[in-house]
C-alpha cells in the first residue's frame, strides 16, 4: 500500500488545507455561523464531482467502476486493521453438511486415495507425490525473509523436484525422508502456536496422512504469517490512516461522481431539521427577534451524527463517508438499545418499590443481571419484546418479593405487581412516556460527548435515571465518539464542502422567501 510519500488528493471543489483546518477548529470549538461562514467562502471552483454540481452527469465506465470498488476495499480493509485492534484473517470453513462442503471433502478424499493406491502400487508410483512437494517447496521458501539465503538453498536442494524425479525413475526415492525434512523445516519457520501440530506431524506414520496433514498445517501458517504481517502494518496504517483513507475516497469520487449523494442526503436533513427547530425557538415568546438564523455547521455535523445512533441499519442505507465504520455503528445502537430498555425497567422499578428497597444496590445489581441476560437479542427480528419485557416484570416480582421477606417486611401486593408488570411490558408501545424521556437523556449525553475536545480524558455528566447504566453507557459513549472524531478527521474537508453549498443555499432561499414577503 503506497502510504510513504503519498499526497492528499484534493479536488478542485475541496477546500484548500487553510480553508480545511479552520472548518476542523469550527468543529472543535463550536463557532457561530459567521466565524464558520469564513472557511466556506474559500475561492475555489466547482467540478462535476461535486455533490451539489449543476454540470450534467458523465458517463462512468465498467472500469471506472470496478476501479472504485477496489479503491473502497482497499481503504475498507486498511480502516479495520487500523481500528480494530482484534481483526485478524480467518480461513474460510464451508458448513459441514452444506453441498459445497461435502462435494469439497468428497474430491479431497478421491485426490488422496488416489495418491495412496499409487504409492502402494508395484512398482510405486511418484508423480503426484512428487508435484506436491514441489508445491510445499514453494510454500516454505514463501515464509523466508530476504536474507534467509542459507535455508533457502538447502530447501532448493533438498526438495529438487528434478533430482526426486531421477531417483524415482531408478527407485531410489525416500519419501518418508522428504516428508520428515518438510516437517522439520516447518518447525524452524512456524510459530510458537503450532508447535503441538509439528509434534502430531512427527507422530503420524502413514506416509499419505503425513503429507495430508503438512498441507493443513501449511494452511495454518500462512494465515499466522498473514495475520503478523496485519499486526506489523497496524501501527504504520493507524499513523497514516486519515490521510490514506480521504486520498483513496478522493480517488472513488472522482471516478464515481455520485459517491456523496447519501451523504449530502443525511446531512441536508439535519440542515432542515436545525432551521426548522431556530424558526420555532424565533416564535416562542420572550424570544430574542434575529434578522437571521445563526446555524451553526458544528450543531448540523453533530446531530447528523446522533441519527446514526437511531438508524434503521436493516432497510436505510448508511452516508458513504461512514460505510467502513458501519458494523461497528449498528452493533453499538444495538447495544444503546438494551441500555436504554435497562434504564426504563430500573426507573420504572425504583418510582413503584424504590422506598421499599432503598440501600440494597444488590438488589439493584441482580435486577440489572437479570435484565440484560433476557434482553440479549433484542434488535433480532425474531425476539419478541413484549413476551420479554413481561417475564422481566414477573421475575422482578419474585426478587422484590424476596428480599422483603429476608427484612421481615410484606411482599407486594397483587395489584401492586400486576401494575409494576404491566408499566414493563407498556415500554415497547410507541410514544411510551419512561421510554421517551429515557432516549431525550441519553441522546443529551451523547451530544455533550461530541462536543467535548477529549472524552477520553474528560466525560460530561451523567443525566438523572442513567446511573444503573453509567458504566456502560460511558464506555459506549466513549468508543461513538472515537469513531464520530476519526470521522470528521478523515472527511472533514468533504462535509465542509456540502454544507457550504447546503447553508449558503438555505440562507439564499430564506432571503429571497423574505423579499417576496415584503413585496
Amino acid at each position: 500500500m503506497p502510504f510513504n510519500g503519498e499526497k492528499q488528493c484534493v479536488g478542485e471543489d475541496q477546500p484548500s488545507d487553510s480553508d480545511s483546518s479552520r472548518f476542523s477548529e469550527s468543529m472543535a470549538s463550536l463557532s457561530d455561523y459567521e466565524c464558520s461562514r469564513q472557511s466556506f467562502t474559500s475561492d475555489s471552483s466547482s467540478k462535476s464531482s461535486s455533490p451539489a454540481s449543476t454540470s450534467p452527469p458523465r458517463v462512468v465506465t465498467f472500469d471506472e467502476v470496478m476501479a472504485a470498488a477496489r479503491n473502497l476495499s482497499n481503504m475498507t480493509l486498511a480502516h479495520e486493521i487500523a481500528v480494530n485492534e482484534n481483526f485478524q484473517l480467518k480461513q474460510d470453513a464451508l458448513p459441514e453438511n452444506s453441498l459445497a462442503g461435502r462435494v469439497r471433502h468428497i474430491v479431497h478424499q478421491a485426490f488422496w486415495d488416489v495418491l495412496e493406491s499409487e504409492l502402494n502400487a508395484e512398482p510405486p508410483e511418484y508423480e503426484h507425490a512428487i508435484k506436491l512437494f514441489e508445491e510445499i517447496r514453494e510454500v516454505l521458501l514463501s515464509f523466508l525473509t530476504p536474507g534467509g539465503n542459507r535455508l533457502r538453498n538447502q530447501i532448493c536442494e533438498v526438495l529438487d523436484t528434478d533430482l526426486i524425479r531421477q531417483q524415482a525413475e531408478h527407485s531410489a526415492v525416500d519419501i518418508q525422508a522428504l516428508a520428515n525434512y518438510v516437517i522439520s523445516t516447518m518447525g524452524k519457520l512456524c510459530a510458537p502456536v503450532r508447535d503441538d501440530d509439528i509434534r502430531e506431524l512427527k507422530a503420524t506414520c502413514n506416509i499419505v496422512d503425513v503429507l495430508r496433514q503438512i498441507f493443513h498445517v501449511l494452511d495454518l501458517m500462512k494465515m499466522d504469517m498473514v495475520n503478523f504481517t496485519i499486526r506489523s502494518l497496524r501501527p504504520h496504517l493507524q499513523r497514516q490512516l486519515v490521510d490514506y483513507e480521504r486520498t483513496k475516497f478522493q480517488e472513488i469520487l472522482e471516478e464515481t461522481p455520485s459517491a456523496l449523494d447519501q451523504t449530502t442526503e443525511w446531512i441536508k436533513e439535519s440542515v432542515h431539521e436545525e432551521l426548522l427547530s431556530l424558526s420555532e425557538t424565533a416564535l416562542t415568546p420572550g424570544a430574542k427577534n434575529s434578522s437571521k438564523p445563526s446555524l451553526s455547521p458544528t450543531l448540523v455535523l453533530n446531530n447528523s451524527y446522533l441519527k446514526l445512533l437511531q438508524w434503521d441499519y436493516q432497510k436505510k442505507e448508511l452516508p458513504e463517508t461512514l460505510m467502513t465504520d458501519g458494523a461497528r455503528l449498528q452493533e453499538l445502537t444495538e447495544k444503546l438499545n438494551q441500555l436504554k430498555m435497562i434504564a426504563c425497567l430500573s426507573l420504572i422499578t425504583n418510582n413503584m418499590v424504590g422506598a421499599m428497597t432503598e440501600g440494597l444496590p444488590e438488589l439493584a445489581i441482580r435486577l440489572k443481571k437479570i435484565s440484560a441476560v433476557l434482553l440479549e437479542g433484542m434488535n433480532k427480528e425474531t425476539f419478541n419484546l413484549k413476551e420479554v419485557l413481561n417475564s422481566i416484570g414477573v421475575q422482578t416480582c419474585v426478587e422484590v418479593n424476596k428480599t422483603l421477606m429476608e427484612r421481615g417486611l410484606p411482599a407486594l401486593n397483587a395489584e401492586v405487581q400486576a401494575n409494576l408488570v404491566g408499566q414493563f411490558s407498556s415500554i415497547e408501545e410507541e410514544d411510551n412516556p419512561i421510554w421517551s424521556l429515557i432516549e431525550k437523556r441519553i441522546q443529551l449525553y451523547m451530544k455533550s460527548l461530541l462536543c467535548l475536545p477529549n472524552p477520553q480524558k474528560c466525560m460530561p455528566a451523567m443525566p438523572g435515571g442513567l446511573t444503573v447504566v453509567q458504566q456502560e453507557l460511558e464506555v459506549l459513549g466513549s468508543q461513538y465518539a472515537s469513531i464520530v472524531n476519526l470521522n470528521k478527521q478523515v472527511y472533514g474537508p468533504f462535509y465542509a464542502n456540502i454544507l457550504r453549498k447546503l447553508l449558503f443555499s438555505e440562507e439564499a432561499t430564506g432571503k429571497a422567501e423574505a423579499s417576496s414577503s415584503a413585496n
